[in-house]
């Protein structure tokens, strides 16, 4: 899948393009901050009920309703296919909460595979598995956590990372599909009014808080038939099997995408440099978002002071491999990359008869030698010839723009 799949099965900012949406979510931010602090204040009685009372049908009925008071809404459809004998239930991922709303309608476990240990391991419903020896050692602790008879079905999540439930579901990993022959394909679709379900970096915590934020967050659990493996069927056949069963029930596609596939469209993103106007007013400063961009927008500036003739975006893809502005200027004056001239009717380094810049001829600067240097020190020279006359040029601009005297400077 291209690109522009992996970007629509993520969301990569909370709130809405729309304008509407946008003005109703302003609308509702002081009603939506009161409600997340009373919220807050009722989580904490819900946790502490939950870890007072045993496990029963008690115990998860008043926690389900103290849940929906906090906004998480929980609805099921064919609660009657639920096997009973399964030990292994596999579901999508969709948001940092879903093994804590299937715990409600069953008692199951799910452990916590990689993250936090101890006590907020423990607080947030995972099953803590020493799973420091590797993926193959803990999943033979799970094989015979499954094979013990009493204990409650494991709940695992094969795609291994959260998507927004609306475009496709990443590759199934095949080994939880090696702990038991029969498992039950859980299908969950979760919908919230306003704001994204998640966004890729951010942390549970702030997923909780999001979540009393907004009015509520709808949970769609459909239980499908349970399925077993047949003779002679890898366990990724019977992933792929499993994948496109779900991915049938929820109307989504089955992609091959993984966990790492996404993590590197992640880290990809945040270091693309953002493609900029090539029409750009002198002292024009490109802004960013992050750090990252910005410095290297006001490094990208600093370029273009000097060289006003390279366009904006061509200084950028320069100063991202550099990170240095004098290695940038000398890498566009040699023409180790294309820097066409920009569009403003103008000379690369003279200006149009209204420019101020016109009571003088312009020096002129040698963008390259017209021949390669046969020895080190003829190419030392041609560089250096080069570096006077653009501080020369640099120099000459400064004191016109600032209407200094010549004697001025000196």
């Amino acid at each position: 899948m291209e690109n522009q799949g992996i970007e629509d099965m993520f969301d990569f900012r909370r709130f809405p393009k729309d304008a509407v949406l946008l003005l109703l979510l302003l609308i509702y931010s002081p009603v939506g901050i009161c409600l997340m602090l009373i919220r807050i204040f009722l989580g904490v009685h819900v946790f502490l009920v939950s870890c007072a009372l045993p496990e029963s049908f008690v115990r998860r009925f008043i926690v389900r309703v103290m849940c929906s008071v906090l906004g998480m809404h929980v609805r099921q459809k064919n609660p009657r296919s639920r096997d009973r004998n399964t030990k292994l239930y596999l579901c999508n991922h969709v948001t940092e909460f879903d093994h804590n709303i299937i715990n409600l309608l069953t008692p199951c476990h799910t452990p916590q595979l990689e993250g936090s240990t101890g006590f907020v391991c423990w607080a947030r419903g995972f099953m803590e598995i020493h799973s420091a020896s590797g993926q193959e050692a803990a999943g033979e602790s799970l094989q015979r956590y499954c094979s013990t008879q009493g204990t409650p079905p494991l709940l695992l999540f094969p795609e291994e990372d959260t998507t927004n439930g609306r475009a496709g579901l990443l590759k199934f990993s095949s080994w939880p599909f090696s702990l038991t022959d029969s498992i039950q394909p859980v299908a969950l679709r979760v919908t919230r009014p306003l704001i994204a379900l998640g966004t890729p970096e951010s942390s549970w915590l702030t997923e909780l808080l999001w979540t009393f934020f907004v009015p509520c967050t709808v949970y769609h659990v459909s239980w499908l038939p349970s399925v077993s493996r047949q003779d002679g069927e890898s366990m990724q056949e019977f992933a792929n099997k499993v994948q496109e069963l779900l991915a049938g029930e929820l109307g989504l596609v089955s992609t091959k995408i993984t966990k790492g596939d996404k993590a590197e469209h992640i880290k990809r993103k945040r270091h693309t440099v953002p493609q900029t106007s090539t029409s750009v007013r002198p002292g024009f400063m490109v802004h960013s978002l992050g750090m990252e961009d910005h410095r290297i927008s006001k490094m990208a500036q600093q370029v273009k002071d000097v060289l006003p003739h390279v366009p904006l975006n061509v200084i950028a893809k320069d100063l991202a491999k550099t990170n240095c502005v004098d290695t940038t200027i000398t890498n566009l004056l040699e023409n180790k990359e294309e820097s066409p001239i920009e569009a403003t009717g103008t000379s690369a380094f003279g200006s149009s008869s209204n420019s101020s810049y016109s009571s003088g001829p312009a020096p002129t600067i040698k963008p390259a030698a017209k021949c390669f240097g046969r020895s080190p020190t003829d190419r030392h020279l041609s560089l250096q010839e080069r570096k006077e006359a653009l501080y020369n040029f640099a120099r000459r601009r400064y004191i016109e723009k600032h209407g200094l005297e010549e004697e001025d400077c000196h």
